[in-house]
């Protein structure tokens, strides 16, 4: 069995492996399907095809077993919708339940003694139910969770489990049934289970999680019965406090709270400062336990409804790191390389974060992205944390007996940072489409960005904006260039670094290079000209912030599209702008006429019809539009 040398996670879920061996393996970013690739033996003729075999997952033959379940644990660490084939995942490491686990509740922070919950530094905040734990870092910068998550179904049982639980969402699933006497005994059961299991608070960080008894050791009642037993498993997924799932908000929240209370000396930063003070207790409340309840991440389908989207090509940039045009580029969201987390946060702020694997992690963020990275370190025995800056220009020699390179991480996480900036700067839009995040209605139209302005500068060039804050300007010598720019702020709000803070220059010759903004050089006049451009239309407040539609809304109503076309027909239809057009085809003579007739005087008089009914055209569709907006659809 081959060795994992490399896995990667791009900014669609999808998964790519390369071995010791030099196999590589690919798996789609809903995770039903994977490419494997054998390497080439070392007799192979240099134009023999490498041996490829692509399956489903869940009919994976047993001699790639198990690196595809290790390619899927990656996948499921880092990513918000895990996949979970029942096929595939080993029978120790499902539990059978009689219960869908839709919802779990948590501690109340007003009864619970949240100061429990910290053993040397480390927070464990577990649910009041055992089916999910919470562990909070001791520098308070990155948590992992375990829960008890349902086996991926079919399509079908899918939508219905989404269904029944939307139902629960609105409310009707709080409506008391006809057997009221056992719903009672049911919430005094659940609260006498919620007094045992507070004690367990204390656990170490890395015990395994508490799991539920069997249904029939246990007193408390499940939220909902089914009439047949599930497949569940544990899941681990880690996040970092700066980027997570809305489902670990008050978790999270509660875990910052217990150091508040606990008063833990020497952090890297007090709760409440720069990231902590967006974390707020942003969950559903049972108006008659009066408990915290919040919901579970649930699996993906096993089949995709999207497959033609997956790519099955593997990312170049890993094979030959010199490469400038990269086949189907992607956002790098994790990189595991011998032993090293690198995680890329890609948003309004971008962040780089590095774990070694000793308990320490370096950062990169703001004005320090790709330019300097600060390491924070726990001392052994003070229990103080350690902060060092170090420059991607000035990096240290390495230390005999160190367990890593300090110069050879911050070189590969800039490098990796590189990359993504290059792919950021694409006009492709390719990294935008994932399959399992695509709406069916759509055909994945509402992920393709929007075009929301183009004026063209006299003398200098055009600009173009796109709804993903792309900006394109081609200046009439032949150069362009590509920026990322958010306008959604006022210009005296805007630093440059603020947004990726590089550039893509592309010259008349077709040499693309990617430029510091703070560090313009020779091509200083045409950055600033177009940042300029940019930050005059912060000020003019000529573009409006782009929302996306829902497939809801009257833009993709199959109904409001067919009352519209409905409603042109009979304007068409009352309406003499085709009657001259019936009585020529109705009168043959008259077209004869016409073929004897000049050229001339037929070509002005179809120009002069088909202005006439382009004219009276639009005017009823401008009627049908205000009729549309008079009635509120």
């Amino acid at each position: 069995m081959e060795a994992e040398e490399l896995m990667v996670l791009f900014g669609d879920d999808s998964v790519e492996v390369h071995y010791a061996g030099g196999s590589r393996l690919l798996l789609s970013p809903c995770g039903c399907e994977y490419l494997y690739k054998a390497a080439l033996p070392a007799a192979a003729h240099p134009l023999q095809p490498a041996e490829t075999t692509r399956q489903r997952v869940a009919f994976v033959v047993s001699a790639y077993r198990e690196q595809l379940l290790r390619a899927l644990d990656f996948r499921n660490k880092f990513s918000s919708r895990p996949y979970l084939p029942s096929r595939v995942i080993p029978p120790e490491r499902k539990k059978i339940l009689l219960n869908d686990i839709l919802e779990i509740r948590w501690p109340d922070p007003a009864t619970a003694d949240l100061t429990r919950c910290i053993d040397n530094g480390s927070v464990k905040i577990s649910s009041v139910d055992g089916y999910a734990h919470l562990y909070l870092s001791e520098l308070q910068q990155e948590f992992t969770v375990e829960f008890l998550c349902k086996v991926s179904q079919s399509s079908a049982a899918s939508l219905c489990s989404s269904q029944k639980y939307s139902y629960y969402q609105t409310g009707v699933q709080h409506e008391k049934p006809s057997n009221d006497s056992v719903t009672e005994m049911s919430l005094k059961q659940t609260k006498i289970e919620n007094k045992k299991n507070k004690r367990g608070c204390a656990e170490g960080k890395f015990r395994e999680p508490t799991k539920p008894k069997d249904q029939g050791d246990r007193d408390g009642d499940p939220l909902f019965y089914t009439s047949c037993s599930s497949e569940y498993t544990w899941v681990t997924q880690c996040w970092s406090v700066s980027s997570y799932p809305e489902e670990w908000k008050y978790p999270l929240s509660l875990a910052l709270m217990c150091c508040s209370l606990h008063t833990v000396k020497n952090i890297m930063k007090p709760c409440g400062e720069n990231n902590h003070t967006s974390i707020k207790a942003d969950v559903l409340t049972d108006p008659e336990t009066h408990e915290t309840v919040s919901c579970l991440p649930t699996a993906l389908p096993l089949s995709c409804r999207a497959p033609h989207l997956h790519r099955w090509t593997f990312c170049d940039f890993f094979q030959n790191e010199d490469t400038e045009n990269y086949a189907c580029p992607q956002l790098i969201q994790v990189v595991w390389c011998q032993g090293v987390f690198y995680r890329f946060i890609h948003g309004r702020t971008n962040i780089i974060e590095v774990y070694p694997g000793d308990d320490s992690f370096f950062k990169s963020e703001g004005a320090f992205l790709g330019k300097y990275f600060v390491h924070y370190a726990v001392q052994k025995g003070t229990k103080q944390v350690e902060e060092k800056m170090y420059s991607v220009n000035s990096l240290p020699p390495d230390v005999p007996g160190n367990p890593y390179s300090i110069s050879s991480i911050i070189t590969q996480a800039t490098k990796i940072l590189h990359y993504c900036c290059k792919t950021k700067l694409l006009l492709s839009h390719n990294y935008y489409f994932c399959c399992w995040k695509m709406v069916p209605e759509t055909d994945g139209r509402e992920m393709l960005p929007a075009l929301l302005y183009e004026k063209t500068i006299p003398s200098m060039g055009r600009l173009i904006v796109y709804s993903d804050h792309k900006v394109h300007a081609a200046f009439w010598n032949g150069l362009t260039l590509n920026v990322v720019w958010d306008f959604s702020s006022s210009s005296n709000e805007i630093q440059v670094n603020e947004d990726i803070g590089w550039c893509k220059l592309t010259t008349p010759d077709g040499v693309q290079q990617l430029i510091q903004i703070s560090h313009p050089g020779v091509y200083e006049r045409y950055i600033r000209t177009a940042i300029e451009w940019c930050r005059s239309l912060n000020e003019r407040k000529e573009i409006a912030e782009y929302t996306a539609h829902s497939v809801t809304e009257e833009n993709w109503s199959a109904d409001a599209e067919l009352e519209k076309i409905q409603r042109f027909n009979f304007f068409l239809d009352s309406s003499n702008v085709l009657e001259g057009a019936s009585a020529a085809k109705s009168n043959p003579s008259g077209i004869t006429v016409r073929k004897n007739e000049s050229r001339s005087e037929s070509e002005e008089l179809s120009v002069g019809c088909v202005l006439e009914a382009l004219e009276k055209t639009s005017k009823v569709i401008q009627d049908i539009e205000s009729l549309l907006a008079a009635s509120g659809k």
